[in-house]
């Protein structure tokens, strides 16, 4: 009898201890279980990202007269091309909310007190690195709105305190935004994001799986079951993958995404020129600065703010003692709130002005 693909793979690799490890990991079920899931959709989405980013890579042209073009030329010419650029687009879109609900979930249960610091670490760093993964995808569009988004974010990103010039520099690649931005721009997007990305993912699911999932702190005096990841989870985390993956392509067909006229550097910017959503909550803190503050640069002030908010954000788990011993901490879920309603608020805001 000839043997079997599997049998040939088994006889020269013992998978025996990953399927070991896999049935013997477990999760907690809860009030708030259902936040574990929010993570699965964003590997799932991130992953599908990188696949069609992959095919759309094949056709595109890393050049300020022929990036816009060759956009135009995949969504026309390119046999489901359309689709492709659109079905990556919205997994872009709608992978960074999920993102987004992970990230405010994981700081409203306090998911990142010991020993979870690096956890929480990991998953910040993975979060920006996908919003910059936003805006060098946004960039490669090579439109007006893109040119005037990317000029905007690299300048503000030139107010940082102490590093502002280097960053501003090194982002643009020289004083303006120009061709020489689009080539650094597309060196990010297809190579030292996907790598940053690849590692912190690898080193973030690492670390869930040796400290396990957390379980809220208002939930830890009931008693609370535990079921095997797989297949129970597992089969679930398929279910809501497909799901999702219908809405993607549900939306990517009904809804492909526009493209505008070629950028021109030396035209005036667009009226009520608007970056991508999930940058309105930056973009319209910016607004709401005055242009001089006591003096000072109202858009230095301003960055300078979102610096320290961000950075009190990343070191939350370092200073949040009482939920760390197993305290309630009101001061910190307060601080998480404030955190989830300005972003919301901030974000509808941009929708709406």
């Amino acid at each position: 009898m000839a043997k079997q693909p599997f049998d040939w793979f088994r006889e020269r690799y013992d998978m025996s201890n990953l399927v070991g490890v896999n049935r013997r990991k477990t999760v907690p079920l809860h009030s708030y279980s259902f936040a574990y899931y929010s993570g699965g959709i964003v590997l799932f989405l991130f992953a599908l990202q990188f696949i069609t980013g992959a095919g759309l890579a094949l056709y595109y042209i890393p050049h300020p007269e022929h990036a816009n073009k060759s956009i135009v030329d995949i969504m026309t010419k390119v046999n489901m091309g359309w689709f492709f650029r659109s079905f990556h687009h919205w997994c872009a879109q709608i992978g960074i909310g999920a993102l987004f609900v992970h990230t405010f979930c994981s700081l409203l249960l306090k998911s990142y007190r010991k020993p979870r610091e690096a956890v929480w670490i990991t998953g910040f760093i993975l979060l920006v690195l996908s919003l910059f993964f936003g805006l060098s995808g946004y960039f490669l569009l090579w439109d007006e709105r893109a040119f005037t988004a990317v000029k905007v974010a690299t300048g503000g990103a030139g107010n940082l305190p102490i590093v502002g010039p280097a960053a501003k520099a090194f982002l643009r690649g020289g004083l303006d935004v120009t061709g020489d931005t689009l080539t650094r721009f597309y060196a990010f997007h297809v190579t030292l994001l996907p790598l940053a990305t690849l590692g912190f993912a690898v080193l973030h699911l690492l670390l869930v799986n040796i400290h396990g999932m957390s379980i809220p702190l208002s939930q830890e005096h009931k008693k609370v079951r535990s079921v095997p990841f797989f297949p129970n989870v597992f089969y679930r985390d398929l279910i809501i993958w497909l799901l999702v993956f219908g809405i993607v392509v549900t939306w990517a067909a009904l809804s492909p995404p526009h493209i505008g006229p070629k950028a021109d550097p030396y035209a005036p910017a667009p009226d009520n020129i608007k970056p991508e959503w999930y940058f309105f909550f930056l973009f319209v803190t910016l607004k709401l600065f005055p242009g001089s503050i006591a003096g000072l640069n109202g858009e230095v002030v301003a960055v300078s703010f979102i610096f320290c908010a961000l950075c009190l954000f990343l070191v939350i788990p370092f200073i949040d003692k009482r939920s760390s011993a197993g305290q309630k901490s009101p001061l910190f879920t307060c601080l998480g709130l404030l955190y989830f309603g300005y972003f919301l608020v901030m974000t509808a805001i941009g929708f709406f002005d």
